[in-house]
């Protein structure tokens, strides 16, 4: 595991990775594991938009898949998982709304 404090060339920072409000709020909905079809339902856009923000986030942090994208999420502060790594994010997290299972299947 990287230690973010230990920076060299190949090294993704924090610092040089800019995610938009919405691939937030997508990583976010992504770390709580919800779907691709859940995260649509929730933020009201296309399945295929929230396909092409996960795409680019993973692009943009240089991660190959959800996990690895969870863990660079939870490494920087950009989510909040069970209270964890909450101290480090300046904005409360989608997380905290509660997901309504019978919500998401009635819309």
């Amino acid at each position: 595991m990287t230690n973010p404090v230990e920076i060299n060339s190949n090294t993704l920072t924090n610092i040089s990775v800019v995610l938009s409000d919405r691939e937030l709020q997508v990583i976010e909905l992504v770390s709580a594991g919800l779907t691709n079809q859940d995260i649509a339902t929730k933020l009201a856009i296309s399945k295929r938009t929230v396909d092409n923000h996960i795409s680019n986030i993973l692009t943009k942090t240089q991660t190959d898949n959800r996990v690895s994208l969870v863990r660079w999420a939870l490494q920087w502060g950009k989510v909040c998982i069970d209270e964890v790594n909450c101290c480090m994010i300046g904005t409360q997290p989608i997380s905290t709304i509660v997901l309504d299972k019978q919500e998401l299947e009635s819309a």
